[in-house]
């Protein structure tokens, strides 16, 4: 997947299939405009996706919501899913003022050779917003595009939306968010030294240490897997801060992998959490930890995931 950033001025040299949207989470109603996009490179167009970077709100307010995918994160699902070109367009105050109708003609026409447009009903764009399903719609004819307007996918009459994720991961009903994303909610990144606590107890464990602007779920002990290159291994996560050995406040996420005896250390990895058992706690001693541990780890040796 060819990645565009920090670039306002690029060329697409083929006609493409557009989608634009912050895709946050990257959940089920994402999922479906983006297939939209995905049918057309039958058609002979290249799949783009196009955001912008950073966010509206991250420009105009100096801070953003905690994000359900990283940038990191939304890079890889979009080359899984097949996307050709990513275009993480640098949103300053001078292109935010940008008038809708010459975003038309120049990025999404001129710049993007997009041929096709696939768009929720609720997509705003160009200066105050202005921008909207109506006004693509009535240049499609002069700049030589077609469009669809996408239906919101809902979840027992419930539209499924990047906040209704987010309110799912916060309570920590990590079920309720696999549905709403059609696959686990996941945290990524590179395994990093710990203080080899686990190792000292028996119980190795594989660490993470999730950039600033992840949304994690309460913290506590959560049944999960892990992905490492094409397998997966059985897990049970802690996330949180380790009270009972740790002062620092910055949050981790710590797996026990079983039947695993690998070294991984600097490998990237991705962990699946699927369902939570029990909330963070600071107990007396390390010795009482360790047997919480080993106690969540024999339980979770015989959670099955649906």
């Amino acid at each position: 997947m060819q990645i565009i950033e920090k670039e306002t001025g690029f060329q697409l040299h083929k006609p493409s299939a557009a989608a634009i949207g912050k895709f946050d989470g990257i959940h089920r109603g994402h999922q479906s405009l983006l297939r939209h996009v995905l049918e057309q490179k039958d058609k002979g167009l290249q799949a783009v996706v196009f955001t912008f970077d950073p966010s509206p709100a991250v420009l105009f307010t100096g801070t953003g919501l905690p994000e359900l995918t990283t940038r990191q994160e939304k890079r890889k699902l979009f080359a899984e899913l097949g996307i050709d070109v990513l275009i993480e367009f640098p949103l300053t105050y001078e292109s935010a003022a940008m008038p809708a109708e010459r975003f038309i003609e120049e990025v999404l026409a001129k710049r993007m050779k997009a041929a096709y447009i696939a768009a929720g009903g609720d997509l705003s764009f160009g200066k105050d917003g202005k921008g909207d399903t109506a006004l693509l719609r009535e240049y499609a004819g002069r700049c030589g595009y077609r469009t669809d307007i996408i239906e919101k996918v809902c979840l027992n009459g419930v539209e499924i939306s990047s906040s209704y994720v987010r309110e799912t991961v916060k309570a920590g009903d990590m079920e309720k968010a696999e549905e709403l994303i059609g696959g686990a909610y996941s945290v990524s990144g590179v395994v990093a030294h710990g203080k080899k606590l686990g190792r000292r107890l028996g119980m190795p464990t594989v660490n993470l240490l999730p950039e600033k602007e992840k949304l994690l779920p309460p913290y506590g002990v959560y049944f999960s897997e892990v992905l490492l290159g094409e397998r997966t291994y059985k897990g049970i996560t802690n996330i949180g801060c380790k009270p009972t050995v740790n002062d620092e406040k910055q949050a981790g996420v710590e797996t026990y992998l079983y039947d695993f005896a690998q070294d991984i250390y600097g490998k990237e990895i991705t962990v699946r959490l699927f369902s939570f058992h029990r909330p963070e706690k600071k107990f007396g001693s390390v010795e009482e930890l360790k047997r919480q541990m080993a106690a969540d780890i024999a339980k979770g040796r015989y959670y099955e995931h649906p």
